[in-house]
């Protein structure tokens, strides 16, 4: 029979029951709100339970505030918060816990580290949720850190010792260096584990030697004194010991020896003893002969620390300034990076380099340069305060980094350091005067370790320099997307080549006598398949300050001579071909024999390629252009000055550039019919030009008007939108056969 809702048994039982599950809540309430780490109930990306430590963690004044929101907010970014799902839930779907350490958010935007335990509730049914336990682990990390620079600190110390350093415990060798093996005569390693009593001469000795020592060491004092050791061949050595117990309250700790070789001294001072004992009457002189043993012995110890202290230093500190180098750079900015952590401060990194500091070299040789580097780094720490570091990294490169400063505090740094530079230098006859480009980072807003934050002020001090250099730059989210922007296509510019996103673009060059068609410049051009069409302007700086314009720039010459060729093969009237040049190519001491090896591959007559060269790039070093342009004039090619008027030319270099052509930059091109200052310099270029040999090409002509004063002022060449836009060579090829 079933049941009636009567029946006692059944009131009694649902009380006991109720009580029971209101009993295992708040202990389990209890349990949550007492644990040391915070523990979550997420369930389909909302929080919806978690304890007071979780809250804590995260920045929450109480559980109450961090409920309701999406875990996606626990993480820097979504793309981590991505991989942390595809990590861990291939594991948890196993009915497994998924344990890592993973770099979290607090409210605050602040990041940390933590040791992460998530499982399914229902591994059969995901939209059960989870539960995840969150332990902040931060300060572990950053004591493990601490730890490795001081372990690395103490390798640099053991391994350029000049005296032995022994570990042991329970007698045997746990670690030693060189100096120690070598002392001994054995090879690298081969004591590592060993007994010490293999290097004494009896068992005795070695028994004695731990009863000589045990006393000091459990009174937490050092042992010093003399004992005989044996060398690998059973050869006897007199040392000079030190000792001491790692830990005088463990021995299980071991203790470190350091060992001096004083054989040669005992010798000398046995010898004495033997002569006294001898020969009276040689007391004084074997004296002397001590006395001048003793003063070698000690001017080595002298020498011996001397030396100690110079590995130290080099070991953190440049070279050539004294200033620290990035080894030391990289322990101070750690504690203070630390320091600001827990201060909620501000940290100021600034990268500083010098404006064109290789013209310095190249002109006035590195002596020089290096003595401007010496006494700009005195400036630059006397212009700082005694806690800030001021460190090289190498050449003209500066590294300052300055705990509890921000913005406006790093701006006016910058301003005196930017004053600082500009004040002359003498050096020996020569005043110099350097200007430096800054860039500054802070943390924590634009990155919490050395490299983030270098990272972000060398690429602020790079928009410094394109922005006029002499100045200094903030990092910005504008400027990482430029960094980001450069850096994807360098990566992409590598492979350009060989993907075949590379092509000429034809842009004909107009007689101005006859009206024909007398030549084509080679213009340079880049279709990314994502991308799509890069700017020349944009991927030519790169291609030069990453080394691949050599490259390119030899792919161009090649290209641009073939496809003139094949038109003449064609039946197309021969014209002449112009190609840019860059610095890069210009200054390679190759150039003319690659260009020669080129011509004689494709068949072109040398006369035929003409080599664009700009002003500015042929001024800054005259007379080394000058050499290459007369090779490459020997073997036939035609030189031009590319934009010309836009540099500061010396009319004594130019007459003996003996260059064929001078290009018109189309800057002053473009307003010559309204400004008379265009007018007089335009009139004036193709005078001299004429007076000195040299043809004229004007190029942006874009009007009728351009064209007749041009023409009227005896320019020999036009180039422009008015005649054609630049063409793909088959557009090209169409173009010459119109218009003959």
């Amino acid at each position: 029979m079933p049941a009636s809702n009567t029946d006692p048994d059944c009131h009694a039982g649902q009380p006991d029951a109720l009580a029971q599950l209101q009993l295992a809540l708040r202990e389990q309430q209890a349990i949550l709100d007492n644990a040391g780490v915070g523990i979550v109930f997420i369930k389909r990306r909302i929080l919806i339970r978690c304890n007071q430590r979780f809250a804590q963690v995260f920045g929450h004044a109480s559980a109450a505030d961090a409920l309701r929101s999406s875990n996606m907010s626990l993480y820097p970014n979504e793309a981590s918060f991505h991989a942390l799902a595809e990590a861990a839930y291939p594991v948890m779907a196993q009915g497994l816990a998924y344990k890592s350490e993973v770099l979290m958010k607090r409210r605050d935007g602040q990041l940390f580290w933590t040791h992460l335990t998530g499982k399914l509730v229902n591994p059969a049914d995901t939209d059960e949720g989870s539960i995840w336990i969150v332990d902040d682990i931060s300060e572990r990390k950053a004591a493990q850190a601490q730890l490795e620079s001081v372990l690395n600190e103490q390798g640099l110390i053991l391994d350029n010792a000049m005296v032995g350093i022994v570990f042991l415990r329970d007698r045997r060798v746990t670690r030693c260096n060189q100096s120690f093996e070598t002392m001994l005569g054995y090879a690298p390693g081969e004591l590592h584990g060993v007994s010490s009593r293999q290097w004494y001469l009896t068992e005795q000795e070695w028994i004695d030697a731990a009863e000589r020592w045990r006393a000091p060491f459990a009174a937490g004092q050092a042992f010093e004194g003399e004992i005989t050791l044996c060398k690998k061949n059973g050869t006897p050595i007199f040392c000079e010991v030190r000792a001491k117990a790692i830990d005088p309250n463990d021995p299980g700790h071991g203790a470190i020896w350091i060992t001096m070789d004083i054989t040669a001294r005992k010798s000398v001072e046995n010898e004495l003893l033997q002569a006294r004992a001898n020969l009276e009457g040689l007391v004084e002189l074997r004296t002397q002969e001590l006395r001048r043993t003793v003063l070698e012995l000690e001017k080595k110890a002298a020498e011996q620390e001397v030396a100690e202290a110079h590995i130290q230093r080099l070991a953190h500190f440049d070279a050539l300034t004294g200033l620290p180098n990035r080894l030391l750079l990289s322990d101070r900015c750690q504690h203070a990076l630390s320091a600001a952590q827990r201060a909620q401060q501000c940290v100021a990194l600034m990268f500083l380099d010098l404006d064109h500091f290789k013209n310095v070299n190249d002109s006035l040789g590195h002596r020089v340069g290096d003595e401007v580097l010496v006494e700009l780094a005195a400036r630059l720490k006397a212009a700082v305060r005694e806690q800030d570091t001021v460190s090289r990294l190498g050449g003209d490169e500066f590294i300052l980094l300055l705990p509890d400063t921000n913005a406006e505090g790093a701006a006016r740094v910058a301003d005196k350091l930017l004053q600082t530079a500009l004040m002359p230098f003498q050096i020996e006859q020569h005043e110099l005067t350097v200007t430096p480009s800054i860039g500054i980072a802070l943390y924590p807003k634009d990155g919490a370790d050395l490299d983030a934050l270098s990272k972000c002020a060398d690429a602020a001090m790079y928009r410094a320099k394109e922005d006029g250099r002499n100045s200094y730059r903030f990092f910005t989210a504008e400027i990482q997307a430029h960094s980001d922007r450069t850096l994807l296509l360098h990566n992409a510019l590598r492979r350009a080549l060989a993907r075949d996103q590379l092509e000429l673009h034809y842009q004909p060059q107009i007689s101005m006598e006859t009206g024909r068609t007398v030549g084509a410049e080679a213009l340079l051009r880049w279709h990314h398949p994502e991308l799509g069409a890069v700017s020349p302007a944009e991927f030519i700086p790169i291609a030069e300050s990453s080394g691949l314009i050599l490259p390119i720039g030899e792919w161009v010459i090649r290209t641009a001579t073939t496809q003139l060729m094949a038109w003449i093969t064609q039946g197309m009237a021969p014209i002449t071909m112009a190609v840019n040049l860059s610095s890069a190519q210009f200054r390679h001491a190759d150039l003319p024999q690659l260009v020669t090896s080129i011509l004689e591959d494709v068949g072109l007559d040398p006369g035929l390629l003409e080599l664009e060269l700009t002003e500015s790039v042929a001024m800054t070093h005259p007379l080394g252009a000058i050499a290459v342009m007369d090779d490459l004039r020997q073997r036939g090619v035609r030189m031009a000055i590319d934009d010309f008027g836009t540099g500061y030319s010396s009319l004594s270099y130019l007459k003996r550039f003996q260059v064929y052509k001078l290009k018109i930059d189309q800057s002053f091109v473009r307003d010559i019919t309204e400004d008379p200052d265009d007018r007089a310099i335009v009139g004036a270029i193709i005078s001299m030009a004429s007076s000195l040999g040299m043809q004229t090409i004007a190029e942006g002509v874009e009007t009728e008007g351009q064209l007749e004063f041009l023409r009227a002022r005896g320019c020999t060449e036009a180039q422009g939108y008015y005649f054609s836009r630049p063409l793909s060579a088959v557009a090209f090829g169409n173009y010459m056969r119109e218009v003959v």
